[in-house]
């Protein structure tokens, strides 16, 4: 009985020297703080430990020492206190004070989210959703973010929000991807704010509506969340939800790119070579063309080359533009992919090559790039780098044509010329007479758009028709 008393009178004097170490730290006294923290943490006080622990992970009163920190989060952790596990986890994830180790991360998530801790959930569902620390599994993430969710924590609503949008773990639903990120958005949390934006500026989930993706992009922009400082912008770069305004456009797209946000530093080296927002300046469109092209953007990698190709605000170099439009094109880019071809055909900053011209013609065709679409059938057409068919040449004419391509247009026009001479020469003239009419009708297109020569294509064959 006595050792009982004196045990939870040892307790009640460690609670109150703790608490006057908060008091203390309060007040900003870190030293006494640390004192009082001390002696309660090591009679074996949790709370103590753990306040011990931070401040030597945060440098208060003590000089920062991760390790010890670890230390004491450890035993703060082992007594079974939820926060002081979810600390260690950090920890271990983040390789502070310890050496970096996932799946020891996760196990002491696992130990705070147990116990109903919400931050310690939202960290467990992110490690199943990465496979960080464990086993990939999106339907682990939904169940633990849906837990932390349910008790309010806004990263967590977020994150069930993203896994609605994309079909993660659960069925797509746009409509349940706003809800989450609603309620997360209106807890502060920028990144909800932003995709909330989002889903108001596409239409998902929500009624379209340029006004609210406006309002909240610039709620996330405010904090300094770099996707929405670079959506704001380009909702004033195009007048969306506000009115255009391109040097409001251009800032917003700095204090983006101050962030290191490609996407900004892209379209802020468009704003530079237009003179929108900013005066003409080709040297600066090329400088911030090149920090995204080098952050892998693949657009800025094209412009980037055809800055080289053309030399504007950079000497002139065939050989640096093919190696920039090879970055972009070997990332999907389909203007890359057509100006690359190009210089295969031509032989300029690589080795000519036909077939290789056609071979990129061709990634870029199937993705439906008009230039490519005509480049190719060009290819068919005159037997360059791959067998000649006049028949599939068209096809190609006739796709980038239907796009209102003003060169397969008329090479289109050559195609149907050619098949109607061929015909009528043959002596079948009521066959050669609709081909010449076709040819015509694709001539008058390309002239329409003053297409060269397509005017003398109408003369031309105006006569042959009479």
């Amino acid at each position: 009985m006595n050792e009982e008393k004196n045990t939870n009178h040892s307790q009640n004097e460690a609670e109150e020297i703790s608490n006057k170490g908060l008091d203390f730290y309060q007040r900003q006294q870190y030293d006494e703080a640390v004192t009082c923290f001390r002696k309660a943490a090591e009679v074996g006080m949790a709370s103590a430990q753990y306040n011990l622990a931070t401040c030597y992970y945060n440098g208060k009163g003590v000089m920062q020492d991760y390790t010890t920190a670890v230390e004491w989060f450890w035993k703060a952790a082992e007594s079974g206190m939820a926060l002081a596990q979810y600390t260690l986890g950090n920890c271990y994830r983040d390789g502070k004070g310890v050496a970096q180790d996932y799946t020891e991360a996760v196990t002491w998530y696992r130990k705070a989210a147990e116990q109903g801790h919400a931050p310690a959930q939202c960290s467990l569902g992110t490690c199943y959703n990465n496979g960080t620390g464990v086993e990939k599994d999106n339907t682990q993430a939904i169940i633990w973010y849906r837990k932390a969710a349910e008790q309010g924590n806004a990263s967590a609503q977020c994150n069930l929000g993203t896994c609605y949008k994309n079909g993660m773990g659960v069925e797509k639903d746009y409509e349940q991807a706003v809800m989450w990120y609603r309620k997360a958005a209106e807890q502060g949390h920028a990144d909800a704010q932003c995709n909330l934006g989002c889903c108001y500026e596409y239409g998902r989930g929500v009624k379209k509506d340029d006004e609210q993706a406006v309002m909240w992009y610039r709620k996330a922009a405010e904090q300094g969340h770099a996707d929405a400082q670079y959506n704001l912008g380009c909702c004033y770069y195009s007048g969306r939800g506000v009115t255009k305004d391109y040097s409001k456009a251009v800032a917003w797209f700095f204090k983006a790119v101050k962030q290191g946000d490609a996407h900004a530093q892209f379209v802020l080296g468009i704003c530079y070579f237009n003179g929108r927002g900013v005066e003409k300046d080709y040297e600066q469109a090329v400088m911030w063309y090149r920090k995204a092209a080098e952050q892998g953007h693949a657009p800025a990698q094209y412009n980037l080359g055809l800055c080289y190709y053309k030399g504007e605000g950079v000497v002139k170099d065939y050989a640096t533009a093919a190696e920039w439009y090879r970055k972009a094109a070997e990332q999907g880019d389909a203007a890359a992919q057509c100006n690359l071809g190009l210089c295969y055909y031509k032989g300029e900053g690589v080795v000519k090559d036909y077939a290789t011209a056609a071979e990129w013609y061709r990634k870029a065709a199937e993705q439906g790039d008009a230039a490519a679409q005509c480049n190719l059938g060009s290819s068919y057409f005159n037997g360059e780098g791959i067998g000649r068919d006049y028949a599939i040449a068209a096809e190609w004419f006739q796709k980038a044509a239907k796009q209102g391509h003003a060169p397969a247009q008329y090479n289109l026009g050559i195609y149907y010329e050619m098949l109607g001479e061929k015909y009528h020469n043959d002596g079948l003239d009521y066959i050669s007479k609709n081909l010449y009419k076709e040819a015509t009708e694709w001539y008058h297109k390309a002239d329409e758009q003053s297409y060269p020569d397509a005017k003398k294509a109408l003369t031309r064959l105006t006569w042959v028709m009479h």
